[in-house]
């Protein structure tokens, strides 16, 4: 299993967002860099977003989820065009970092 996995979760409709884009990136001093993407699959989830055997190192993360794309698709309006979630990497164990979605609001928290 990936180190970092995701899903999200659209509470407007109480079922997962499937065919969201994602991306993983690294802080560098001040800039970002990508380090992997994907798609949520049907299920709202990620769960190969790194290859099998990369362990992060310490540091600064951040995911960026292209939510504008996914509400356009449900013909919904939506005030965030992309949510972008930061987290601190500390150790080689496993991060899940799910998002609560809706049109007008989003919530996360370190998951299981």
């Amino acid at each position: 299993m990936s180190q970092i996995t995701t899903h999200i979760l659209d509470t407007t409709k109480g079922k997962p967002a499937a065919d969201v884009a994602i991306a993983l990136f690294a802080q560098d001093g001040d800039d970002w860099q990508e380090i992997a993407h994907g798609i949520t699959n049907q299920d709202g989830r990620i769960p190969n977003l790194l290859a099998g055997g990369i362990q992060l190192s310490r540091g600064v993360y951040k995911m960026k989820f292209f939510t504008k794309e996914y509400f356009q698709r449900e013909g919904t309006a939506a005030f965030y065009p992309f949510v972008e979630i930061c987290f601190e990497i500390a150790s080689t164990e496993h991060y899940h970092v799910p998002l609560l979605l809706n049109p007008f609001g989003y919530s996360t928290y370190r998951g299981s």
